[in-house]
Order: C-alpha cells, then structure tokens, then sequence
C-alpha cells in the first residue's frame, strides 16, 4: 500500500501527465531534447515537517513538490508565448480539481521563477520552476 505522500504525488503526476502536447516525466533526471509542445518534469521536492495533531493522532503534511516547464522556439516572442500557454494549462488542470482526485485536502501553486538559456541548436530554452504545494493529512509522520 502506498504512503499519503506517494499516493498525493503520483495524483498530481496522472493530472501534469495528461496535459496534452508537452513531454513528461516525473524523477527522471536524465537530459532530453525539448519537443515542439515543450517538457514538464516533475520532481518529489521536499516535504515539511509535519503539523501534529492531537487525540486521534494525526499529521499534517504539506509536499513541495518541484515541477521545470521547459519550451523553446526560433524568437522570443514565440517562446514567451509558448511558456505562458503552458503554465496556464498547468493551472487550469490542477485547479479543475483541487483534491487531485481526493488524494489531497489542496493541491496550490506557487508563482514560477522564470529561466531562459542559451541552446546549442540556436534555440533559446526558456523554462520556469514552480512548486506545487501538496497539503495532506497521515497517520505518520513520514506522510
């Protein structure tokens, strides 16, 4: 049986995954080329210590997951664009269903910080990190 933890990741893995047109992969730190509909690559992030509460024992945990969005295109306007669509697909799937499917009491998003880098195709990558707040209840203290 999985943990809370892995059960709320694995939610929010299913929702960025069925995003359709960017690649996807989640702990998978290996380099991959950016396809035409962009990357998102979902780490596990960190996970706070617990909120305990008392009588039944419980834990309050919240997952900071860690989720890179990844475009490139030929200008800066067509990658600006390009990063904001994606970004706001990310949003509006995760906020269609805030629980992720009950596996959490809230998924939220945090604002991105924004990247661009240099490519060697010519092509500058422009990419944003953002961490998705992952607010769940457990039985222990590992989530």
């Amino acid at each position: 049986m999985a943990s809370n933890l892995e059960t709320a990741l694995t939610a929010l893995a299913a929702v960025l995954g069925a995003i359709p047109g960017p690649d996807f992969a989640r702990n998978d730190p290996s380099e991959r080329a950016v396809p035409p509909g962009g990357r998102i690559d979902l780490s596990d992030g960190e996970l706070a210590d617990p909120e305990v509460y008392l009588s039944p024992l419980a834990y309050g945990h919240v997952a900071n997951a860690e989720v890179v969005v990844v475009v490139q295109a030929g200008t800066p306007e067509a990658r600006d664009a390009a990063l904001d669509d994606l970004l706001e697909r990310i949003k509006d799937a995760i906020g269609a269903d805030p629980t992720l499917g009950g596996a959490v009491e809230a998924a939220g998003i945090v604002a991105p910080e924004r990247l661009t880098e240099p490519a060697d195709n010519g092509k500058p990558i422009k990419g944003a990190r953002i961490v998705v707040a992952l607010e769940f209840m457990s039985n222990s203290p590992l989530g």
